[in-house]
């Protein structure tokens, strides 16, 4: 059974969920997501003989939403983890991340390798260090229209996203599923001067198998403080690459795993294919080549659980 408490880490409290016991697996959700992203991990994991524990991120469902936008730097990120582990008294741990929870997972293993067993990620591939700010750079390319811009205006998109919140769940889920309509060409995820980017996203009239009623009632109570702080870690994207400077060309070395859907639009980032194609001449602790994930969009382990299950367990039997 799941159970779920409180545990203050760095002087925020964060909501955790956990089950089973061994060796300590850490699961880091993503955007715009919750502890519950992992509900279907939790089963397989822990009757594979390990200790389960999927936080609310800060910024996230019932953990501390702290004001200063400041405060979701990657550092803080990660040392959230770092603190996470402590306190559940274990000295190392496997980290698992989806969407932002993977490049938390990422720079774990980069900036705490000893802490770290095993490193996997789904959908957003390990890090590494652009010559120019993300930001800054998707600005000039796309004229401002790029999401992660449009993110970072302050209120415009909590405004958005609040107004309706299970609406705008929904849409965002289907939309970047694998379950969407699929013309067979990937966009970039471009937002129309002056309509948010709700507008272009379909919305279901009926959801598809992997998403339940339920699923999005948990989501949509876990987001009833509104969108601020998950979208505060979008607004630390060009902090974070000067924060990063000290570890240009460092690479993960710990064990790793990367998956992702072939209908995921962030492997598709401009540069992106690029560097999933390289990433096992770059990456000497990748156990396997990435694994692709035919027909599955963005929200990997909820699409394609089975998959996804018997990929982690593999990984972490091998990292042992």
């Amino acid at each position: 059974m799941v159970e779920h408490r409180m545990v203050e880490v760095n002087g925020v409290r964060l909501h955790i969920a956990e089950q089973g016991e061994g060796p300590l697996v850490v699961l880091l959700h993503g955007f715009p997501e919750s502890w519950h992203s992992w509900h279907r991990q939790f089963g397989p994991l822990t009757a594979a003989g390990y200790r389960v524990v999927a936080p609310d991120q800060r910024g996230y469902g019932s953990s501390d939403h702290p004001d200063d936008v400041g405060a979701y730097s990657i550092l803080h990120l990660v040392g959230d983890v770092v603190a996470l582990i402590a306190a559940l008294g274990e000295k190392q741990a496997y980290v698992v991340g989806h969407d932002w929870g993977a490049p938390v997972a990422w720079h774990t293993a980069l900036l705490r390798p000893d802490l770290v067993l095993g490193v996997a990620g789904l959908s957003v591939p390990p890090p590494f260090r652009g010559t120019r700010p993300p930001l800054a750079a998707m600005e000039q390319r796309f004229g401002g229209r790029f999401y992660w811009n449009y993110f970072n205006r302050p209120g415009i998109a909590d405004a958005e996203f609040g107004k309706d919140v299970r609406t705008t769940l929904r849409k965002f889920l289907y939309s970047a599923s694998g379950s969407a309509p699929y013309s067979g060409e990937i966009k970039q995820p471009l937002v129309r001067a002056g309509q948010g980017w709700l507008a272009d996203m379909p919305d279901p009239e009926v959801l598809p198998e992997w998403l339940t009623e339920d699923d999005l009632d948990a989501l949509t109570e876990s987001f009833s403080r509104g969108f601020t702080g998950a979208l505060n870690w979008y607004r630390n994207l060009d902090r974070n690459w000067e924060l990063t400077a000290p570890w240009h060309g460092a690479v993960v070395t710990r064990p790793a795993l990367y998956l992702y859907g072939d209908r995921d639009a962030v492997p598709a980032f401009p540069g992106t294919p690029e560097l999933i194609a390289r990433l096992p001449a770059l990456m000497p602790g990748l156990t396997r080549p990435p694994v692709e994930l035919a027909g599955c969009g963005h929200w990997t382990q909820q699409e394609r659980p089975d998959e996804v299950n018997a990929a982690l367990v593999a990984f972490l039997r091998a990292c042992a």
